[in-house]
């Protein structure tokens, strides 16, 4: 439920606190189910047990940056130690023209940072909580194999610091975000980010690589409506959400932001979808994805689409050539939420035009016409 906007500061913290130990509670009670022994040995014959067995030479900081950049792709060939930084930053922020909201994030941005390590690396993740934060915070990365994706063991009191390793067994795109209870209020406010556990093999070389993540607010006033915004939190029960954007913003990837390209690139898009309710229809507009990597594996599973979905803390990889000079259109397919919403960004494509690709023969829109 909201927080009632006559309780003080100190009462707020309190409940936090509370509502996060009881989260954790719960986390510590789960239980495994248990098979037989002929149901196991049947699994072990096509499902990995898997278990860390490369060894861990030296170690790095992991290189983070802010959607739409992505850090390097990792050309070494061994496991290391990979010590990742995440600061814990309460802010405001402009979501849209003249409309601004109160945003808790990993790194300082919406999304948080794109993480990048190599299979087999041994993870260590270093989450610090602002001294100047108003409530606790932790952190559950899909990439984890173990209880709470990390969440468990990462709780953050502002002005302290959690850390935990993990293991990065299964390569692929994995969403993370903070599991502090409330859950959906972190959630709507910020509290997501992506981290790419890329295959020991690498993948297919390109041209460039972008960082998209499509996201919801529910705030109190209506679309566009100017001023500081606070979480509805009704109106995120009812997954009625004011604004559904790209990176965090109504136009973060347009205009003077537009992602770019030249005709004959190759050009990968990693694309989360953080909800935290809707499932994205994710579409580029005027081009067709070459590669889809479904949920976000590392195994294109299937070719030449016009639009794949999104689940909601879910992910895909869309892999395309560009052949023609123009503006790429990105929207959710859910058209409204485009163009009503502000799910809306674009790839600025600039080189040489190819008539025999794509080109105006009669009608308004042809030059001359």
């Amino acid at each position: 439920m909201p927080v009632a906007v006559h309780e003080s500061a100190h009462t707020v913290k309190r409940a936090a606190v509370a509502a996060a130990l009881v989260s954790l509670a719960l986390l510590g009670t789960a239980t495994l189910t248990s098979c037989t022994r002929a149901d196991a040995a049947e699994s072990r014959g096509s499902i990995p047990v898997r278990t860390p067995s490369d060894p861990i030479e030296g170690q790095e900081v992991a290189v983070l940056t802010d959607a739409p950049n992505v850090p390097p792709p990792i050309t070494r060939t061994h496991a290391t130690k990979v010590i990742v930084n995440l600061d814990i930053i309460e802010k405001t922020v402009q979501i849209a023209d003249s409309v601004e909201y109160n945003v808790w994030t990993f790194g300082g941005s919406v999304p948080g940072k794109f993480i990048r390590v190599r299979e087999g690396d041994l993870v260590e993740i270093h989450l610090k909580n602002a001294a100047g934060n108003t409530m606790p915070h932790n952190i559950d990365l899909h990439a984890v194999t173990g209880p709470g994706g990390g969440a468990k063991v990462s709780m953050v009191l502002p002005g302290s610091e959690s850390i935990f390793r993990f293991t990065a067994m299964n390569p692929g795109l994995f969403i993370y975000h903070c599991a502090t209870s409330p859950v959906p209020m972190h959630m709507a406010n910020g509290m997501y980010g992506m981290i790419l556990v890329q295959p020991k093999d690498g993948l297919p070389k390109v041209d460039r690589e972008y960082y998209v993540m499509q996201s919801e607010y529910y705030t109190t006033g209506k679309f566009g409506e100017h001023g500081l915004q606070t979480l509805d939190m009704e109106k995120g029960i009812e997954e009625r959400p004011t604004y559904v954007v790209f990176n965090g913003a109504v136009g973060a990837i347009a205009g003077a932001k537009a992602l770019q390209a030249k005709v004959g690139e190759r050009v990968r898009l990693f694309v989360g979808d953080a909800g935290p309710n809707l499932t994205s229809s994710f579409h580029v507009i005027g081009e067709i994805f070459d590669n889809v990597y479904g949920e976000g594996g590392t195994v294109a599973t299937q070719h030449n689409v016009q639009t794949t979905l999104i689940p909601a803390g879910g992910s895909t990889i869309v892999e395309f050539g560009v052949e023609q000079p123009g503006d790429l259109m990105i929207v959710d397919h859910s058209i409204f939420r485009a163009f009503n919403q502000g799910a809306l960004g674009m790839i600025h494509v600039t080189g040489p035009d190819n008539a025999r690709i794509y080109a105006g023969v009669k009608g308004l829109g042809v030059k001359g016409e």
